[in-house]
């Protein structure tokens, strides 16, 4: 993860492996079939570092822990973006994180579709957002404070009034942390969701309907009163 970590999972290659490890790249085939079993494993050890919340914890509660650990985690092993849906071997760690979080959601009241809905509206978010944020060119405070200078010099304050009010007013304020953004986004969305789906057991069952008459099912006949008199003037 090392190599990944420092150059990216495209200089992932057998060799590159080998060589901190003081091996021939042919000898690593005595312990895995080849590079996508690698990859699983990584993949696997990064699902391993994201925290995941106690089973008693509440769904809204356990979705942002979750969503939390893994943006630092991704952050720290910013090759993992582009594989950690991609794996068709996921490994036991992988296994576990997905289940424990469709497993809160169900637990929290969410209908199976609904769960889905859910987890992959959160992920879609949290990979989005750390993709984003790993193409800023800043990231820290101070950096930031040095790009935003750099372009308000070039920009005329009257030229571009709202860029120069969101930055001044908002991202160059002292305290200023980007990971509030984060924050602020997953809270609508999680704010946004609900369970859809009660524990009563007695509302989990459909209502019964009367259902339509059959065809071959007789009518009932006339009254008397309607066979003497027949049918009303007004009908």
């Amino acid at each position: 993860m090392a190599v990944a970590d420092d150059k990216g999972a495209a200089a992932l290659t057998m060799r590159a492996i080998a060589e901190p490890l003081g091996v021939e790249a042919m000898s690593l085939y005595h312990h895995v079939a080849g590079r996508e079993e690698i990859l699983d494993g990584m993949v696997d050890a990064v699902f391993g570092e994201i925290d995941l919340p106690p089973r008693d914890t509440d769904w809204k509660s356990a979705m942002r822990r979750r969503a939390f650990s893994a943006r630092h985690v991704l952050r720290r092993h910013p090759w993992a973006l582009g594989l950690m849906d991609s794996r068709s071997h996921p490994g036991p760690a992988t296994l576990r994180h997905h289940d424990a979080l469709i497993g809160a959601l169900r637990a929290g009241g969410f209908s199976v579709p609904m769960a889905a809905h859910a987890f992959s509206l959160i992920d879609s978010y949290l990979y989005g957002f750390v993709i984003q944020e790993l193409s800023l060119p800043f990231s820290s405070s101070a950096q930031l404070e040095e790009v935003a200078g750099a372009i308000l010099r070039d920009a005329p304050a009257g030229a571009y009034p709202h860029l120069t009010e969101l930055a001044t007013e908002h991202a160059l304020k002292p305290g200023y942390d980007y990971a509030d953004e984060f924050a602020f986004g997953l809270t609508l969305i999680l704010d946004a969701l609900h369970p859809d789906e009660t524990t009563d057991p007695d509302r989990t069952k459909p209502t019964a309907r009367p259902g339509p008459v059959r065809p071959d099912t007789d009518p009932a006949p006339p009254s008397p009163q309607h066979r003497r008199n027949g049918p009303s003037a007004t009908g």
